[in-house]
């Protein structure tokens, strides 16, 4: 079993099995992203106290924990390829930080976008939102 596991180590087998399961991956995104927009942007009721502008943390929450999420994960990939040497783990790493750049950013404009109704500004020099900033610098 654990040869087997070793293998999808090495370029040649991981690249053959993900290049079979990307299409199927690609579908299955698409349509929960679809769907998962029009339940959240269309159907969800809006807030007793902010409105419609309430809708916006649906995008935001998600864009933001994935850009953390995105963040660690290439540290840890970092950390397998620096300790084990495994190629994968860097080719990972490097796929992984546009798209963890891209989510951060979503995040800081969707944030900015839910902050002019609800505090009346676009930007505060907030921890969160500097560490934020920070992390797309970074990226």
């Amino acid at each position: 079993m654990w040869t087997f596991v070793h293998k999808l180590g090495s370029p040649k087998w991981s690249y053959a099995i993900c290049g079979r399961l990307q299409p199927m991956f690609w579908m299955a995104a698409l349509l929960l992203l679809a769907v998962g927009s029009f339940w959240s942007l269309a159907i969800s009721p809006p807030d007793y106290q902010m409105g419609d502008s309430y809708r916006i943390i649906y995008v935001h929450v998600p864009a933001a924990i994935l850009a953390q999420s995105v963040f660690v994960a290439m540290a840890l990939a970092s950390v397998v390829f620096l300790v084990w040497k495994i190629k994968v783990a860097d080719m990972a790493a490097s796929v992984m930080a546009p798209f963890g750049a891209a989510m951060t950013f979503l995040g800081l404009f969707s944030g900015s976008l839910w902050g002019v109704p609800t505090w009346g500004t676009w930007w505060t020099w907030d921890a969160r939102l500097t560490s934020m900033l920070i992390q797309f610098f970074l990226y």
